[in-house]
Parts: structure tokens; C-alpha cells; sequence
């Protein structure tokens, strides 16, 4: 059957685990294609913004991950 939930702290923590699993993949994979950008730009300088512009957006996911996750844990906190 279906699996429970011994209490919601518990399910929250596993909904955080999973999101931090994801948020981790992305975050990996971003860097990685912007590396690629960067490798396959060939000294090209519309081909280095590009992957300039990857770069700083997937570093601004990770600083709203961080701060999204540093919520979750400052509300917690006041909760448990």
C-alpha cells in the first residue's frame, strides 16, 4: 500500500531531503553546461557571454536554493 507518515516533521523532512537531492542535480548539471559553454566558445565573445550569462544564473539558482533552504531551517527551528 501506500507508504505513512509517522508525523508531519517527518514528511516535511523528507519533502526537504528530495528538494535538496533535485536542487544538488541542477545545480551540477548548470555548471556543467556552462563549463561545456565555456570550452566550446573557442575565444568567440558572443560565444563567452553566453556562457558568462550561464554561469551567473545558475550561480544565482544556487544563492536562492541556499537561502530558500535557510528559510526551511530557520522557520523549523522556531517550530520544533
Amino acid at each position: 500500500g501506500a507508504p505513512r507518515v509517522a508525523s508531519i516533521t517527518t514528511l516535511v523532512y523528507s519533502i526537504e531531503l528530495a528538494a535538496g537531492f533535485i536542487f544538488g542535480a541542477i545545480a551540477v548539471i548548470s555548471f556543467v553546461v556552462s563549463g561545456v559553454l565555456f570550452l566550446t566558445a573557442q575565444g568567440q565573445p558572443e560565444k563567452i557571454k553566453t556562457a558568462r550569462s550561464a554561469f551567473f544564473w545558475g550561480l544565482g539558482g544556487v544563492v536562492v536554493g541556499i537561502i530558500a533552504f535557510s528559510i526551511i531551517a530557520i522557520v523549523a527551528s522556531f517550530i520544533t
